[in-house]
């Protein structure tokens, strides 16, 4: 586990008619960055937001804007992303015929750079990338639908890359993201997951009580 858990809500669970009180609510109640999984029903077989949504959201909050593009081909709106208010930057390698363009454009906008593994992509895809990113996500459940079912398999896939990280002395931080609740957070930490995605968990668990279920999730 490196240093401190940081905790990354998905709004793709927040109430939708009132997006921009529950953005303010995770602030309130300590959320490290605020998770927004953009979905182009190409890529990935549902639609949800657009960079306009984001901009509305981003004087809102000064938190992290941790933005996960599951859009192809994706160089052509990182632009957009970038204007409208994303921190964090994060695209699949197969969403783009030149990686380390496609993280050159997001430097570029002097923004951080995550790269993103489903759970059946291969660490060869993104192994010679991680000096030049900031955050590697890992998603524990297929992209494209909240709600799903955490899947194990991938705590091995995060092992191997923390050792990785560790080896080549980086700074790299591993998010995890995808069916995460108040018992398999443990073994994503100890995997060597140190920013944790949560949708459902977050805003269903206790009645909806974030600042708790935010606290279990990280001191867990």
């Amino acid at each position: 586990m490196s240093g401190l858990i940081k905790i990354s809500p998905s709004i793709l669970s927040a109430d939708f008619s009132k997006l921009g009180e529950e953005v303010i609510a995770l602030e309130k109640a300590g959320a490290d960055y605020i998770h927004i999984d953009v979905m182009d029903g190409h890529f990935v077989p549902n639609l949800t937001i657009g960079p306009e949504v984001i901009k509305k959201l981003r004087p809102l909050t000064k938190k992290i804007f941790d933005v996960h593009l599951m859009i192809s081909p994706v160089d052509k709106f990182i632009k957009d992303f970038s204007d409208a208010g994303a921190d964090i930057i994060t695209f699949h390698p197969e969403a783009t015929p030149n990686v380390s363009n496609t993280i050159n454009l997001i430097k570029k906008e002097k923004k951080k750079v995550g790269i993103s593994l489903k759970p059946k992509s291969k660490i060869e895809l993104i192994e010679s990338h991680l000096e030049q990113v900031d955050l590697v996500l890992i998603m524990s459940v297929e992209p494209g639908f909240g709600g799903q079912k955490f899947m194990p398999e991938v705590l091995e896939k995060t092992k191997k890359i923390k050792e990785l990280i560790d080896k080549k002395n980086l700074k790299t931080e591993i998010e995890i993201d995808g069916g995460i609740n108040f018992e398999n957070c443990i073994e994503a930490k100890e995997a060597g997951a140190n920013v944790l995605v949560s949708g459902s968990t977050i805003f269903r668990e206790n009645q909806g009580d974030l600042k708790k279920n935010i606290g279990i999730l990280r001191t867990n």
